[in-house]
């Protein structure tokens, strides 16, 4: 790969890589800015909508409230005159004097008057006259706007109808009633008078209002969901929205007629006629009604689908952007590195003396370049410095060379001298120790036959016999240590192979047997909470030599007459502990026993091999040999093996 190529491609590869983190970043911002522009529109809109239905509302209601002051200024003067010549004369004033009212009826029950058994009054607009009538043959005891009042007891809100026809409503002719009881006599009610407005006009009325959106328009529900204003005049007083809606196909206008129904306040989106929508809705007061203003979703996010374009372009353009000054920066910026690449290259060439020029630039390059050089300097440095050190390095290999065969024959002949000096000591010590126990059961058995003039003689023979026999024992321990220090490592596999299957207690026994006749101590105690059947796989050569030494260093250093062996486990391992009573340890000297040639005492006998011995076959066994500081009436020395 060519030169030109390698700084083209480290350029494009910086590119991308700034791209890669600038782009998404760019982009992430964006995106953030266009949500929370999206939120906002989209709150804005709402609030727009709520505010045009609450003034909506308000117009509703102060139409409905001109209706009902309407009534219930009249209503005093029709109790207090309640005679059948001034009720027709009052009903035509009502009328006349209130520009909402389309007309109104006073009907009383049987027989109140004498000479009706019903009496009813109707006066209505015609025109620009108003015409009033008497009604005796009219059934209107079952109209629900002489019914609902006459049962309630209080004034209320009529559903739309029409008394001119049966069935279905039509929008044209319909009205809408504020009922309310005569009482003229006291707390019998001996009439309604029913007001009654055109809900032609009231449609009219909401639907010439201001709208937020070219689509957008209002509806309005009655108690049970039926259409009582909505655009589509083919719904009104025929069908309510849950009778024209699949609740399967579109819950959400199910749930939004429960929710209107309930008297709820609140907005919600819902698919209407297929197109998805924004509900905002608002119960109207005392009627049982609920107003709603429907807008289009593609009419509230006009703005933000407009945004949408928006952004696109700019995202567009901010990348280009982006990628031209990335290319521009990342070209200026490795334009040192150039430079130094071909010093550099020069160096690798083996031009070492081809001088990295210094700079004062402070920045990442400037910083590098200097370090090149730095580093130039120091290659030169380190070259010299490592030709003389390659001159030592291979006459200390020569040396070594030469020297090496002596040491190995050396180590070598140590090892066979040792063997030579431990078999040519082992035998006289074997001998001298047989002797010693002949010289011992002969002196035992003489001592029956001994006259009562001789018991210092048979005293002394017996503490020569001891000595002796102590000192074979002793001189026997520290040849085996010596022969067992000299060994080397290099067949430790083969030397503490554990191929060996043992009972534990029968060790414990056979290692408290040997160490007693031996006359080392004498009514070892033994202790163990295992079972006979409890077996170890191990090396019984090492960990008999083991225990022996641990019960012999125990005599040597107490009384000889407390030692105890005790056996207990834990759930991996199976533990000999081996204790005294006597002077134990002195403080801070436990550390000291493990290590190889070092005595606590350096006037006792022995060669400090004993315990760093022990410590060494056990943990060879994959075991541990600790010596337990908690105890302090003496020494106590635990040995751990690990179970199969």
């Amino acid at each position: 790969m060519s030169e030109l190529v390698v700084r083209r491609t480290l350029a494009k590869r910086l590119t991308r890589t700034i791209l890669t983190l600038a782009v998404p970043l760019f982009i992430l911002a964006l995106g953030v800015f266009y949500q929370h522009a999206r939120t906002l529109l989209h709150k804005e809109a709402i609030e727009r909508e709520h505010t045009i239905l609450s003034t909506t509302e308000q117009l509703v209601e102060n139409y409905l409230t001109a209706i009902e002051t309407a009534a219930h200024s009249n209503v005093w003067m029709l109790e207090e005159n309640f005679t059948p010549d001034s009720i027709p004369t009052l009903a035509h004033r009502l009328v006349r004097l209130n520009g909402s009212v389309l007309s109104c009826s006073v009907a009383t029950e049987s027989d109140v008057f004498p000479g009706y058994s019903r009496f009813s009054v109707y006066s209505v607009h015609d025109g620009d006259t108003i015409i009033t009538a008497l009604e005796p043959e009219f059934e209107y005891f079952q109209k629900n706007w002489y019914k609902k009042p006459m049962q309630t007891g209080r004034p209320c809100w009529i559903n739309p109808f029409s008394d001119f026809n049966e069935g279905v409503i039509n929008h044209h002719d319909a009205v809408g009633s504020y009922c309310i009881p005569l009482r003229p006599h006291g707390n019998r009610i001996e009439g309604v008078l029913s007001v009654d407005f055109s809900f032609q006009v009231l449609r009219q009325t909401i639907l010439a209002t201001h709208h937020p959106y070219p689509s957008s328009y209002f509806m309005l529900l009655g108690p049970v969901g039926g259409y009582l204003i909505h655009p589509e005049s083919s719904l009104l007083f025929k069908k309510t929205i849950f009778t024209a809606t699949d609740s399967v196909e579109h819950p959400d206008i199910i749930a939004l007629g429960r929710e209107m129904t309930s008297g709820k306040y609140g907005s919600m989106h819902a698919d209407i006629d297929g197109v998805h929508c924004h509900v905002t809705y608002m119960p109207v007061y005392n009627t049982g009604w609920s107003l709603a203003l429907v807008c289009h979703d593609d009419d509230v996010l006009a703005d933000y689908n407009h945004l949408t374009i928006l952004m696109i372009v700019f995202v567009f353009i901010g990348m280009l952007f982006i990628a031209w000054i990335t290319q521009r920066v990342v070209q200026r910026n490795i334009q040192p590195l150039n430079e130094l690449m071909d010093v550099t290259k020069k160096v690798a060439d083996g031009q070492f003396h081809a001088e990295i020029p210094p700079t004062d630039h402070k920045d990442v390059i400037g910083k590098l370049q200097n370090a090149f050089r730095n580093m130039q300097q120091a290659i030169v440095t380190k070259l010299s410095e490592m030709k003389f050190t390659e001159i030592e390095i291979n006459e200390g290999n020569a040396e070594l060379e030469r020297v090496l065969p002596l040491a190995r024959e050396a180590s070598m002949r140590k090892q066979v001298f040792l063997q030579k000096v431990w078999n040519q000591i082992s035998m006289p010590l074997n001998i001298i120790g047989g002797l010693t126990q002949v010289l011992q059961d002969h002196f035992a058995a003489r001592d029956k036959s001994l006259s009562a003039k001789e018991p210092l003689q048979s005293e002394e023979m017996t503490n020569i016999t001891k000595t002796m026999k102590h000192h074979a024992v002793h001189l026997h321990r520290m040849a085996l240590m010596l022969y067992d220090s000299s060994e080397t490592s290099a067949d430790d596999d083969s030397r503490y192979k554990r191929k060996d299957r043992i009972s534990c207690n029968e060790m414990a026994r056979h290692c408290i047997s040997i160490t007693e006749k031996q006359g080392i101590a004498s009514n070892i105690s033994f202790d163990t909470e295992l079972p006979d059947d409890c077996y170890l796989t191990t090396n019984s050569h090492y960990l008999e030599y083991t225990i022996r030494e641990l019960l012999y260093n125990s005599a040597k250093f107490s009384d000889a007459q407390h030692i105890s062996l005790w056996l207990t486990q834990t759930d991996t391992h199976v533990c000999f502990v081996v204790e005294d009573i006597g002077p134990g340890l002195p403080e801070k000297s436990e550390e000291m026993i493990f290590v190889p040639f070092t005595k606590v005492n350096d006037l006792s006998e022995g060669l400090g091999l004993g315990l760093p011995l022990c410590k060494s076959h056990i943990e060879k066994l994959g075991g541990y040999v600790t010596y337990d500081a908690t105890y302090k009436e003496g020494c106590r020395i635990v040995i751990e093996l690990p179970k199969e």
